[in-house]
């Protein structure tokens, strides 16, 4: 959530308004063109590692970039100067954010390659979801979130547990490949083919020739099936634990305010507190249908 703007008036309120509000005209507009820039500055980012096009047009993509992130920066500037509280935006996160947006560029004057970090602006475009008003969309990835916090522990031993294995089915492969000129050179280079063989991915780098190493790759790729399934599971599970969740949390709401509005026999007063057990108005018991 960005900071809530200025109670004083003044330039500063003025350019809170602009920067953090999307109920103004100008800072609906700021936030589109800040969108817009944003684009089409991971684009040129993206075009500049094309060999064709970065050889030819370099000068004219690195003036591009200094000019975003020029604005970047004085964008940045502009939000924490006119923030009540600098230090909640800077260390919230579209304020770690945006300071990372800026500083790949900065980097580059003194590590080659460092301006290729720029496409972490990216990041920047889920204020999309404020600027439209598609709060909707971030409380299902809220769900999702939650999700995969409830199920970080099952996860994690889950990956342990394929680690182990991994580690284990490296080193016999390693065993039985090691006199077969077939690529196992090393532990570590065959526990990186069992990573990859259980992961289904399979790049072919290396691959076993001997008929019980080929037995093994085959019991590893079986089981590499279940290194997609059980997470997806877990996770599917805590998923629909939320959802469960978070409708039974929308069904006790309304009927708590269902409760809410009940009728007092005795004077016909509606306006109870919440789980009140008298009227407040003749003090009669309040029974709720």
């Amino acid at each position: 959530m960005d900071p809530a703007p200025h109670s004083q008036s003044g330039l500063r309120y003025e350019i809170n308004r602009i920067i953090y509000g999307t109920d103004t005209y100008w800072g609906k507009t700021f936030d589109v063109i800040l969108l817009v820039m944003i684009v089409l500055s991971v684009i040129t980012v993206m075009m500049e590692t094309v060999q064709d096009y970065g050889v030819k047009y370099h000068t004219f993509f690195l003036t591009v970039e200094w000019i975003f992130t020029i604005f970047f920066t004085i964008e940045y500037a502009l939000r924490i100067i006119s923030t009540k509280q600098p230090r909640k935006y800077i260390f919230s996160f579209f304020g770690i954010i945006d300071f990372l947006a800026i500083l790949p560029a900065y980097l580059s004057l003194f590590l080659f390659g460092a301006q290729y970090l720029l496409v972490i602006r990216a990041l920047r475009l889920l204020r999309i979801f404020r600027v439209f008003k598609l709060a909707h969309f971030l409380s299902e990835g809220a769900i999702i979130t939650k999700a995969l916090k409830a199920s970080r522990a099952k996860i994690i031993v889950f990956l342990m547990f394929v680690l182990v294995a991994d580690i284990i089915f490296g080193s016999i492969m390693y065993l039985v490949e090691a006199n077969a000129d077939s690529g196992f050179t090393s532990i570590p280079e065959s526990i990186y083919w069992a990573i990859v063989t259980m992961t289904t991915v399979g790049y072919g780098d290396i691959s076993p020739k001997t008929p019980l190493g080929q037995f093994i790759a085959s019991v590893i790729m079986m089981l590499g099936y279940a290194v997609i399934a059980v997470p997806t599971g877990i996770v599917s599970s805590e998923f629909v634990m939320e959802q469960k969740d978070r409708y039974s949390n929308k069904k006790s709401s309304k009927k708590n305010k269902k409760k809410a509005v009940q009728e007092c026999k005795e004077c016909g007063n509606k306006d109870h507190d919440h789980n009140a057990a008298y009227c407040k108005m003749c003090g009669t018991s309040i029974i709720y249908q």
